[in-house]
C-alpha cells in the first residue's frame, strides 16, 4: 500500500489553484488531433468536485448555442494544462445540480463571493 501511495504522490500536480462549486473557470486541456497537439479552452461554471487524492475530478457546465454542455475533468491528469479561476461564486451547497434545469442567465449568474481582506 505504501508503494501505491508513493507513486500517486509523484503523479499529483502541485500548482493547482483553489476553486470550488460556483466558480467560473477556464480549463486549458491538451487535445491531440492527428499528429498535432493543441490547447483547447473550456470556460464554464464548476457544478461539483468529487474524489480524493489522484482521483480528484470536477465537472464544468456551460451554455453553448442555447444547449447545456457539461464536461468532467480529472484534476491531476497530464491532459490538463492549466486552470484559471475567473470568478468566485457564492453558493451554499457542494453540488449545483439544480442549475441543469435553468435556462439563459439564470443558469450562469451566481452572486459573487466576497474576498477575504488580509491585513
Amino acid at each position: 500500500m505504501n508503494v501505491i501511495n508513493k507513486i500517486e504522490r509523484e503523479q499529483m500536480k502541485t500548482e493547482v489553484p483553489t476553486f470550488g462549486p460556483g466558480d467560473t473557470v477556464n480549463v486549458h486541456s491538451r487535445v491531440v488531433e492527428g499528429g498535432k497537439e493543441r490547447i483547447q479552452i473550456f470556460k464554464g461554471l464548476v457544478i461539483g468536485r468529487h474524489g480524493s487524492g489522484i482521483n480528484q475530478a470536477f465537472t464544468v457546465r456551460k451554455i453553448s448555442s442555447g444547449e447545456g454542455v457539461e464536461r468532467a475533468f480529472h484534476l491531476h491528469s497530464p491532459k490538463m494544462a492549466k486552470i484559471e479561476v475567473l470568478k468566485h461564486g457564492k453558493v451554499r451547497r457542494a453540488k449545483l445540480n439544480y442549475l441543469r434545469s435553468r435556462l439563459g442567465k439564470a443558469a450562469t449568474n451566481l452572486k459573487a463571493r466576497a474576498e477575504k481582506i488580509s491585513e
